[in-house]
């Protein structure tokens, strides 16, 4: 999986790390169960602050994403640690992007046709 930090986007790089790492996960390039590199070596690969690198396993690691596990690293965790906690924050940050779109003028059908192109595009690339 190749991660692109784009240092002029509005998005924090720590944020696109995350971004990248669950779109990878979603895309099935990186499994259940796998580790993530050291904070150390991700952070040398990807030319950024270790801290950056760090934020972002904890980002991950609060979404329920990746488990730390001292002395082995990030672990990506499994879709059956899944729980209501993530589907709450989940629907927590759906609200308000939905009630965006409905403001700009999108039907309930354009929003369900958009997601689901969105999870198309994800699967099948």
């Amino acid at each position: 999986m190749l991660i692109r930090i784009e240092p002029e986007s509005d998005t924090p790089i720590y944020a696109q790390i995350s971004n990248q790492i669950i779109e990878g996960i979603a895309r099935g390039f990186i499994q259940p169960g796998e580790s993530l590199p050291s904070v150390r070596a991700f952070a040398a690969d990807l030319g950024v602050n270790m801290h950056t690198v760090n934020k972002s396993y904890h980002q991950l690691e609060q979404k329920g994403i990746i488990r730390i596990v001292p002395k082995s690293g990030a672990i990506i965790s499994s879709p059956h640690d899944f729980t209501e906690v993530s589907y709450n924050r989940l629907k927590d940050d759906y609200k308000p992007l939905i009630a965006e779109s409905l403001v700009l003028g999108l039907s309930k059908k354009q929003i369900q046709e958009l997601v689901t192109a969105l999870i198309k595009d994800i699967k099948e690339e």
